[in-house]
């Protein structure tokens, strides 16, 4: 495994990250998530992010449970604040109270003393983000988050941010954008941006949620072990895969893996990895093996012909 600095922080987080997302507590069984989770220690993972609204707290808790008894210090522990967590009006967003109470919730699910990164899950237009930068500033001086973040905030809200912390108030750290050889969006402004100041880049659905592995073949069945197969994991992913034209030109990507000696989910981990920017890759999974198969790739160097050739046929 290789580890890269968050950013400008001390931190380091391993290239290949464990996300929780419609996994645990959710498609994966007690058993199967304490196997999944050991593999990924075992195997050098030390990057473990959930979120708060995954399963409605379930998520948080299974892991608290499953990692409990691993080193706390061997983990980098992140989480997410946004989404409603009831029907009250402070159940949801970015203020205050709402990022307070959630945090120690978090900490409680998750059986921990402090949560290593914090991270706004979405911007919040409701709520001053002065408000939400000295809410995350407080938590950090308190001792209770180490670091704090954002996912899938635009260059204008970063940017804003930036200006609002200034000297005063802790800085973010972490940017949580989608991105994949197939979803390319983030390198136009937020990379440069970030990178800038010091933020890093701790990527999510970079396999496109297995689309890029290949497995999804234009007007053929899903294989009937995928997501797509999965009615409790399938929402987000009806799009990619009802894409005949996208699933045939990730077809043409097969002889490029085997060019380079690797599976076609290494090839699309080491074509993201390739970016000085990423921190880290965050991957679910349902089975250790493909725990064990995500960390290959990180010895994987693509040629610049071949980056050129992958980008080429997917644009």
């Amino acid at each position: 495994m290789n580890y890269r600095r968050l950013g400008s922080a001390g931190i380091k987080l391993s290239e290949i990250g464990m996300g929780g997302w419609l996994t645990f507590a959710n498609a994966v069984e007690e058993e199967q998530g304490r196997a999944i989770l050991h593999k990924a220690l075992d195997l050098g993972i030390n990057f473990f992010d959930t979120a708060n609204v995954y399963s409605l707290g379930a998520c948080e808790e299974a892991w608290g449970h499953l990692l409990s008894d691993r080193a706390r210090s061997a983990i980098v522990l992140a989480t997410k604040v946004y989404f409603p967590m009831g029907r009250g009006p402070n159940d949801s967003g970015l203020s205050r109270k709402h990022i307070f109470e959630q945090c120690h919730a978090s900490m409680k699910r998750l059986r921990t003393e402090y949560i290593d990164l914090y991270q706004c899950h979405r911007f919040d237009e409701n709520t001053p983000l002065e408000e939400t930068v000295r809410a995350m500033d407080d938590l950090v001086r308190q001792g209770k988050i180490l670091y704090w973040g954002f996912s899938e905030w635009t260059a204008p809200q970063i940017e804003q941010c930036l200006r609002v912390c200034g000297d005063r108030y802790e800085k973010p750290k972490s940017s949580q954008p989608r991105y994949s050889a197939i979803q390319r969006e983030a390198e136009k402004e937020i990379f440069p941006l970030c990178a800038k100041a010091g933020i890093g880049q701790v990527v999510f659905s970079p396999l496109a949620q297995g689309v890029l592995t290949g497995k999804y073949k234009p007007g053929q069945p899903f294989p009937t072990d995928s997501r797509a197969a999965d009615s409790r994991q399938n929402q987000f992913i009806t799009r990619f895969v009802n894409d005949n034209d996208l699933l045939g030109r990730v077809q043409k990507l097969i002889p490029l893996a085997q060019e380079s000696g690797c599976k076609m989910s290494q090839l699309a981990l080491a074509w993201a990895l390739r970016r000085s920017e990423l921190t880290s890759c965050i991957m679910g999974a349902s089975r250790p093996s493909q725990i064990e198969e995500n960390v290959a790739a990180c010895s994987i160097k693509l040629s610049p012909e071949t980056i050129r050739r992958i980008e080429e046929i997917l644009s």
